[in-house]
This record gives structure tokens, sequence and C-alpha cells, in this order.
């Protein structure tokens, strides 16, 4: 029995430390010698100890047959020409220590987390603030655009041209910045930071600095740059959507009668911002030579093109209404577009790499831009919801007292702390050169989600302030605005159960992407290496598991100390937890492990949330950890593991594998639930976290950070905080009188009501009374709503309305 048990125990040993085969066999060979095996044995175990231990004949004899069988059988997914385009796009960054099951924590704390540089640092605070300044964003919503000078701003200053080298005019800005840039003036509107976002991402721009020949680049980057030009890029179409390689537009070769090639385009495109005002359309098509004028063939596949809009034949003007937030988003046709080849972004010379192109581009364009905006609203929400908190009262106290109130604003501060670690720590990826093309997918997903989610939360604490509309309401243009984010560039559906697992498992699985490609090409020993170091994989992922599970983590040798050990041990947990099952769904289900979208949906789920995780230890480790953060790092921690479990507990219960799913659904289903990786926040965290937004001061200001923040008091935000502010002072002062009551030196009354008896008994001065009656009226203001007259309300009505019966 005891033998046994060492045995197993050295097993478990031998897979979590990684030991190579050989080290295996010489542990087998201990143990038979002290069992004093016999020699039938010995030749036995000896012989596949012998041939997988000799690669030539491992080769030879294991693994040619294994290919054979894997061809025949066809277990291994097929991956198609786009398919591989977009697997390909990018790099693996981070996230692949997650999904490998064994990360590097010291590479997670050595990983850069840039600032802004000082160039960058004062374009925030000078021309940024302006054009913050400059835009009304109830006054955008009601004329349907941007203020003119809003527009001639953001040429003048550069906005259109962040991304662009300084050798072509450009700000060439980190991603850091570029993010930044759009966080803030989302923060102030949304249609603003749209705006600015599009000719920083996936356009005209981005293609011609990564593919465009030196002429096309030194042609239009200059004049994209200062504004004179303004870009869009068309993809989607009625037909093609979420299957973006689906598209239907066609460009034609064809011979002139100059006898210069030229390109017939037709085209029908939706969706596309900026499209009605753009001078130059970056347009994604397929392009066809029937008379194979090139030699290439005829079918010649997807191209991008820079198109001027006036270029005869394109019909533009029209625009979509998208939930009301007036941003440029529209359709447009083409027919009979002729254009030249030099059109062609990159010229011949790129025929046929526009998929490649527009997913490497994506692949980390994902990671910036809507990312920056949903951190705006998400930290937005927090400010907002913090200070009405104060300033609101009903049953005579602040409605921030309430735990029902406490509950979704420890969320809202929650999230906000969050989605700000994860845009930090994306972004100085990006800008260390990693182009992570999952870490984006995660990015983009969960940050639109969350601000969603959050959006509704502030709406529940705000009530009627949030639904009212008008130049004082905050919330209502960003819950308008929290689905469109959904659906651009790539569906949420989509990207959560077919991108973030299923390009995932390929792209940051260590060896299922080679395994795959050597197969395809008939690779022998690229097979070999990559199939028996996948088995090596499984077995230390198995073995880790189950010594994690057991220890709970803390068998795991992690390099920090103190409060935040036991979450690195975790995540190291949940890490291996998810690894091993990630591999025993791709080797039972195979090719139709895509196809299990339910299923492929919850290993996103915690995928996501260890990346999360890893973002928010990072920000906390490099933040100093302080003590006045734990609460939100706390919080914020247990809500991902709980996440994590939650998802978990979901792929045990629902685990369909041939054989294995009643081992899943059953004993393995209630392990998890007997030792979960996490539990929900525990509710006087999240009471901490909901003073810490009702609490001026550094710590509320590094919460929300980065923000447009109006003095103003006429506007909106600017009329909240300063009614929040007096009224903390106010409380002060009325915490005298209760104290007073409490000591029988003032009737037990409310406070409010007892200022001239406070004043007379000398428990206060006249200045305090003025502070509070000051609080009163600047509370008073700042929770009425907007009204209108009917002639105001219908002024925006098509013809005035239906008037007034």
């Amino acid at each position: 029995m005891l033998s046994s048990l060492l045995l197993i125990a050295g097993f478990l040993a031998l897979g979590f430390f990684s030991v190579p085969l050989l080290g295996w066999t010489a542990w087998c060979a201990v143990f038979l010698f002290w069992w004093g095996a016999p020699l039938w044995l010995w030749i036995v175990l000896g012989i596949p100890a012998l041939i997988f231990n000799w690669h030539a004949v491992r080769v030879r004899l294991v693994s040619v047959p294994i290919m054979r069988f894997l061809k025949k059988a066809g277990i291994l997914p097929v991956i198609s020409k786009t398919e591989r385009e977009a697997l390909d796009a990018g790099t693996v960054w981070y996230e692949g220590e997650l999904f490998g099951g064994n990360p590097d924590f010291a590479r997670l704390l050595n990983e850069a987390y840039p600032d802004l540089n000082e160039e960058e640092r004062a374009f925030l605070e000078g021309p940024c603030e302006e054009v913050c300044r400059l835009t009304d964003d109830w006054m955008v919503f009601q004329k349907r655009d941007l203020p003119p000078q809003t527009w001639e701003y953001l040429r003048e200053h550069g906005f259109f041209g962040m991304i662009i080298p300084k050798k072509y005019g450009g700000l060439e800005f980190s991603a850091t910045a570029v993010s930044a840039v759009i966080k803030k003036l989302s923060s102030r509107s949304i249609p603003l930071g749209i705006t600015a976002m599009l000719p920083n991402s996936l356009g005209p721009a981005e293609l011609l600095m990564h593919y465009g020949t030196e002429e096309q680049k030194d042609r239009l980057l200059p004049r994209l740059a200062a504004g004179k030009e303004v870009p869009c890029f068309a993809l989607t179409e009625p037909h093609a959507g979420s299957d973006a390689g689906g598209i239907r537009a066609r460009g034609e070769v064809f011979q002139d009668e100059d006898g210069e090639l030229k390109i017939r385009l037709d085209l029908e495109k939706r969706y596309i911002t900026l499209a009605a005002r753009s001078t130059l359309l970056g347009v994604a098509f397929k392009l066809f030579d029937p008379q194979n004028l090139l030699r290439r063939g005829t079918s010649l596949g997807i191209c991008c093109a820079l198109v001027p809009a006036d270029t005869p034949g394109l019909v533009l003007g029209q625009q979509h209404d998208p939930l009301n937030v007036p941003f440029f988003n529209c359709p447009f046709e083409g027919h009979d577009v002729v254009i030249d080849m030099d059109a062609l972004v990159g010229g011949a010379a790129r025929i046929g790499q526009g998929w490649r192109m527009l997913m490497e581009q994506l692949a980390a364009g994902r990671g910036i831009m809507l990312p920056a905006q949903a951190t705006a609203g998400t930290q937005a929400a927090a400010r907002i919801t913090g200070a009405y908190s104060v300033v609101r009262q009903q049953f005579g106290m602040s409605i921030g007292k309430f735990e029902g109130i406490e509950e979704p604003m420890a969320r809202i501060g929650a999230m906000a702390y969050t989605l700000e670690a994860a845009r930090r720590f994306t972004c100085g990826g990006l800008d260390g050169g990693a182009k992570p093309a999952v870490t984006s997918a995660i990015a983009k997903y969960n940050f639109t989600e969350t601000m969603r989610s959050v959006i509704n939360d502030a709406m529940d604490v705000l009530g009627g302030a949030g639904i009212s509309r008008g130049p004082r309401n905050l919330l209502a243009h960003a819950y308008f605005a929290a689905p469109i984010s959904i659906t651009v560039e790539g569906a949420n559906i989509l990207t959560r159960t077919l991108m973030i697992f299923g390009q995932g498992a390929i792209r940051c699985h260590p060896f299922a992407e080679n395994e795959i490609s050597a197969l395809e090409k008939g690779d022998v020993r690229g097979f070999d290496y990559a199939f028996f170091g996948h088995i090596g994989h499984v077995v230390r992922n198995f073995c880790r598991s189950i010594v994690l599970s057991w220890s709970r983590g803390h068998a795991a040798s992690v390099p920090v100390e103190g409060v935040t050990r036991r979450d690195f041990q975790r995540l190291a947990w949940a890490s291996s937890r998810f690894a091993i099952l990630a591999d025993v769904a791709m080797g039972t289900l195979g090719g139709d492990l895509k196809r299990k979208e339910i299923l492929t949906g919850r290993f996103s789920d915690v995928f996501s949330w260890m990346y999360l995780a890893a973002a928010i230890m990072k920000r906390y480790q490099v933040e100093g950890r302080s003590r006045e953060d734990y609460p939100l790092y706390r919080w914020s921690m247990d809500y991902a593991f709980a996440q994590m479990q939650e998802a978990f507990a979901g792929i045990y219960q629902n685990f369909d594998a041939p054989g294995l799913g009643w081992v899943f659904r059953g004993p393995l289903a209630m392990w998890c639930r007997l030792n979960p990786v996490g539990s929900r926040p525990r509710d006087v965290d999240g009471q901490r976290i909901a003073r810490i937004m009702q609490t001026p001061g550094e710590l509320r200001d590094r919460l929300t950070n980065g923000l447009y923040l109006p003095k103003d008091p006429e506007e909106g935000m600017g009329r909240l905080e300063q009614a929040f502010l007096a009224c903390i002072v106010a409380n002060e002062v009325l915490g005298k009188i209760k104290q007073a009551s409490r000591e029988k030196k003032l009737p037990r009354k409310k406070p409010s009501s007892l200022l001239e008896e406070a004043l007379a008994a000398r428990v206060i001065d006249e200045a305090d009374v003025a502070l509070v009656k000051r609080a009163e009226e600047l509370r008073e203001d700042a929770i009425q709503v907007d009204s209108f007259s009917q002639e105001e309300y219908l002024a925006t009505a098509l013809d005035g309305g239906w008037g007034v019966g």
C-alpha cells in the first residue's frame, strides 16, 4: 500500500514539475527494482520505454501511424484559408501563459505598464480638454452632429492623425496615449469619441502604414494627418456581417481603351462610420480577373482599395440612425466604379492579401478603441453615482447609506477599477510590440459587456434623474449607445463563442497549431515534436490540476508575499484546471468543438476572467499595493474568481464528451461545488467601495482618472460635483449637531432642523449655518431634472409633431 502511494505521489510530482520522459522512465525503473520485478515485466515495460525515448524509432513506429489515423478519422479540425489567415493574424502575448496552465507570474510582474510621455500628457491636458470644452453633448444630440468648431479643432490639432508617424505630419502616439485620448473624449460625448476613434482605428491610415507603397504613404498619409482627407473603411454588407469573409462586393480587372489595366467595382455596404463625411473610402472586396490579364488566375481573393469619395459611380449621402446616437454611420453603394490598379493598398503586389491585412490590424485595434470608450463610460458612471448617492436624499438620509444602493455601487466601482487595470495592461502589451488577437477579443467583449451592465446599475441608482433627458442628464446617452459597441468589430456573441476560445485553443495552446500545421503539411518530425509535446503538456496539467485542487492552490510557487499571494496561487490553480479541461474538450470533441458554442462560451468566460484577474493583480502591484486601494482590489479579484467558478460549474454540468459525460456531470461537478476556485465578494468590501465613491479625495479621483470633468456649475457634471462637495462639508457640520444630540446638549431631532438651536448652544457658528444652507440650495438644484414646454419639446419633432388637440 505504501509503495503504491509513493508511486502515485512520484508520478504526480514528476508531472507537476514537468520532468522529461527519461525521468519518468528512471522513476519506473527504480520502483521495478525496489519491487523485485521479474524479468518478463522488465521486458514488457522496457520495450515501450525504449521506443518512446529513442526519437528516430518513435517517429517511424508511432508518429507515422498516428498521423495516418488522424488524417483518416478527421479528428483534428480542418482549417480553411480564411480561417488560417485569421488565426495567423497577430501574436500571442500573456494570454498564452494563462491558457498553458502554468502561468509565469514573474513575467506578469515584469511586463511593461507604460504611462504617457510629456508630449502625450500635454496633448491630453491641452487640446483634449479644449475640444471637450467646445463640445456640448446635449446640443450634439439636438443638432444631430458635432458643432463646426469641434470638427475644425479636431482637424487642426491632429486628432485624425494620432497613429500616423511624425515624418508624415502625424502625432505618432503610443497605444496607451491613443486610448487615453479616446477615453477622455468619450467621457465628454460619445459622438466626439467615435469621430476621433475611426480615423485612428482600422482604416486607410492603418492600412497604408503597414501595407501601402512608399508612393501611397507619401501622397496620402500627410493629407490624412492634417485632416484634409477624412477616412472611413467599408467591410460590412447586407449579407456579410459577422461572416465578413462572405462579402459580395466585387471587383473585375479589365483593360481600358488605352490598354491600361483597371478595376471595375460593384458593391453595397452598410454600417460604415463616417462614410457620409469621408473623402477617402477604404473598401474591401473580392477581386476577379475573368480574362486572366494579370496571369494569376481568375479568382484573386479579398483586396483593399482606397477610393476617393467623388469617384463616379459611388452613391453616398444616406445615413443610419443607430439608437438616436448622432454619429455618421452610413450605407453606400457603388456601380461600375472604375479605379486604377494603384488604388489597391500596396499595389498589385498585395493582391489577395486583404483578409490578412484586416485580421492583422483588428488583432491590435480591438484592444484600444472600444475598450477605451467602455472604460470612460464605466468610470463616469462610478463618479456620477457616487456623487448623486450623497446629494440625493430619501427617508431623511442620503440614498448612498442604504445597502440596496451600496450593492450596485460596489459593482460599478469595482468594474471601473477592473477596466482601467485591463486597459492599461493591454495597451502596455501593444506598446511593447505585441499584437495579441485573442487578448484584443477578450478586451472588446468584456469591456463592452461590462459597460452595458454598469450603465444599467447606474440607471437604477439615479432613477428618474437617469431617464429624464435634457442638459442635466448624465447617463441617458451612454445608455442609448451601450448596445452599439456590442455589435461592431465582431458581434459579442460571435466574439465570445468562437473567437476567444476558438482562436485561443489554436493560437494560445503551445502545441495545437503546430500539430495541425504538421498534419496538413505531412511533416512527420514536426508532428512528432508537437504531438508528444502535447501529451507531455496534458500529463503536466493533469498532475498540476490534481495537486493544486487538493491543496487549493497552496502548492503553487509564486513570486509574491503578503495579501496578494493567495490570489496568485488561486489563479495558477484556475489556469491548470482550465488547461486540462480545454485539452480534454479538444481531444474528445475534435473538430466538433467549434460547433459546441455554448460550451466554448463558458471556456471563454473562464479565459476572460483569468486575463482580467491578471490585469487587476498587475495594477495593484504597480500602484504600490496600498491599503486604501485594497477594497477595490479585493472585491474585483473575488468577483473574477466567482465568475471563473460559475463558468467551470457550467462546463462540468454540460460536458457531453463520449464516454466521459457522466464523470464530468457527476463526481467532477460535485467536487467543483465542494472545492470552488472562488466565491462571491463579501458585502463588507462592497460597502467600503461605496464609501470610496462617496468620499471626495485622491482615491476617488484615481478611480475615475482621465475623464473630462467640467468645473462650470452650469453644466450637469459641474453642478453635481459642486453639490456633492458642499453636501460633504455640510455633513461634517450636521455631524457636530448629531453628537450634541447624543450628549443631550440638543434635542433628538433631524440635525438640519436644529441649526438655530445648535447656533444658540454654540455647537456650530454662523459660517457652519451658511455652509449647510448653501449645501441645501445646491442639493435642491442638483436633483432637479429637465422639463420642456410643449413648444420646446416639439421643436425637434418632424413638422412640429401632430399638433395639440
